[in-house]
């Protein structure tokens, strides 16, 4: 998931919706993508940035180069980004769901299966806030569970329960019970 640069100015708070100094969760393979998209910003795509912005600027007026009006754009994108990433990764507290040892729970990292009010299943992983799918992902394979942050009110209402409980969960669409079929780790 992408942040906005509103999400970016804001990464002080912690995540949505809870105290400030709340952990950044996230699973060794959200905190490899994080680094990978730092690592590619800054030795790839900025360098690259970089040059068309200096070539651009040797052409002389400024003012009507379009060239270098978006490179200097995309050059304060760039940057903004690259920051938020490094903020995020000092702050981020890696959680490793294949080390669970609790398994008959949900927790961070879980893959869990709920039964709805209408009788349809959902499969759901809970994952890191930089991680979750957007609600409405077209992109994500049938067969993958969608991705959704541990502190959503879905997965706030599944943390903790075991197979057969029965939670209830408040979202803007209203109140929802669901119960949980199964639960799944990944292997250590």
């Amino acid at each position: 998931m992408t942040a906005t640069p509103q999400d970016e100015d804001d990464d002080e708070e912690g995540p949505p919706g809870l105290p400030p100094g709340t952990p950044f969760y996230m699973t060794p393979a959200g905190h490899a993508a994080l680094t990978e998209e730092l690592r590619r910003l800054w030795s790839e795509e900025r360098p690259k940035v970089v040059e068309v912005v200096s070539w651009a600027a040797s052409l002389g007026d400024r003012s009507e180069n379009a060239d270098y009006q978006y490179g200097k754009r995309r050059l304060r994108e760039i940057d903004r980004r690259v920051r938020f990433l490094r903020k995020r990764l000092e702050r981020v507290q890696v959680v490793d769901p294949a080390r669970q040892t609790r398994r008959d729970q949900v927790f961070f990292g879980a893959t869990v299966t709920y039964a709805r009010e209408d009788d349809s299943e959902v499969t759901v992983t809970i994952v890191g806030v930089d991680e979750a799918d957007a609600a409405t992902r077209a992109d994500r394979p049938a067969d993958q569970p969608r991705r959704i942050s541990w502190v959503s009110p879905v997965a706030r209402a599944l943390l903790g329960a075991r197979v057969g409980d029965v939670v209830r969960v408040r979202t803007p669409q209203g109140s929802e019970t669901l119960e949980v079929v199964e639960i799944r780790y990944p292997d250590p």
